[in-house]
């Protein structure tokens, strides 16, 4: 892999040990819930993009336009030499902004974060094919708890897209968006994609789509902490569910027991009982208004310099400068 750096961040036991925490602290909640990150190893992830690929599912798609037609736009204005992008995954959307400041004049590296080394890996692989002299610069680590924006020379802008920053509670955005203020200098950028407040039906469409895919792959973090905490979750034992709330606009994903069970977790020598009709949530995902991410942002340091939507105004993509 020549040009093609890998930092590894964190300790050879740091999943092992995060899911026995997690799944701890989350089956003995009352109520009971599970962190969306778990959703995501082999399967999940080829699940996902499947999603992002359902007529329902319209948050790529709308986030995808508005790169398109902004992208010059977003490189005429930073100048950036460096492009950061947190959680970056398969980097599919990245092409858009690399081909845009390079055609500026000014890309020098690229620098993905992400959990999966595997999915760094292969992106790299892709992305050195299209762009043999970039350097880039592979960071290994879990952004919400231990974010690295690598230094370098020359302004960095930090993408954080898809809309992932919704997973978040309020106070856990806070500290994130600060997070990422820390790591960068005054004068540099951070563009952020955001799902925005629409009808409900739409919103839960998109979570509850009619092929069931999103259903399978809610029901995945089940098989994970089967495998890897040799539990007896039957994903069967569960009915997929989406909701809208209103009072804190965002999606909720839960899983319903469909009779009361025991589930037995061998490695943390722990039995979980669920009544029939129990939620166990799985994923938050907050839906956002100009204002508020406006706000949000001010908050954590950084100042709103563009605010863009698609045609439909579904989807909202901020460009923040650091102050």
């Amino acid at each position: 892999m020549s040009g093609i750096e890998i930092d590894r961040r964190l300790p050879e036991d740091f999943f092992a040990a995060a899911l026995r925490d997690d799944v701890l602290k989350g089956l003995t909640a009352d109520p009971k819930w599970l962190p969306p990150k778990w959703f995501y190893d082999a399967r999940g992830s080829d699940l996902f993009e499947e999603i992002t690929r359902l007529p329902e599912y319209y948050p790529t798609r709308a986030e995808r336009e508005i790169l398109t037609t902004r992208a010059p736009e977003i490189a005429a204005l930073t100048r950036a030499e460096t492009l950061a992008e947190l959680g970056s995954g398969s980097s599919t959307k990245t092409t858009l902004l690399l081909d845009a400041l390079q055609a500026a004049g000014t890309l020098r590296r690229y620098d993905p974060i992400d959990v999966s080394e595997a999915a760094l890996v292969a992106s790299g692989e892709q992305l050195r094919r299209r762009y043999p002299e970039l350097t880039i610069h592979a960071v290994v680590t879990d952004f919400e708890e231990r974010l690295a924006i690598p230094d370098s020379d020359g302004p960095r802008i930090v993408a954080f897209l898809g809309g992932t920053i919704g997973n978040l509670l309020p106070e856990e955005r806070s500290v994130f968006l600060s997070r990422v203020r820390g790591g960068l200098r005054p004068g540099e950028w951070l563009l952020l994609g955001t799902d925005l407040v629409k009808d409900p039906a739409t919103l839960v469409a998109a979570y509850d789509d009619a092929a069931g895919v999103t259903a399978e792959f809610n029901k995945n973090v089940l098989r994970v902490v089967d495998r890897e905490l040799a539990a007896d979750f039957d994903p069967d034992d569960f009915d997929h569910v989406a909701l809208w709330d209103a009072d804190a606009e965002w999606i909720e994903m839960r899983l319903r027991a469909r009779r009361d069970l025991d589930v037995r977790l061998k490695e943390l020598d722990l039995t979980v009982s669920f009544e029939a009709g129990e939620e166990l949530r799985t994923e938050i995902s907050a839906k956002f208004r100009h204002e508020g991410v406006q706000a949000e942002l001010a908050t954590a340091g950084f100042a709103l310099r563009e605010w863009w939507t698609d045609s439909e105004g579904r989807f909202g993509l901020s460009l923040a400068e650091a102050v």
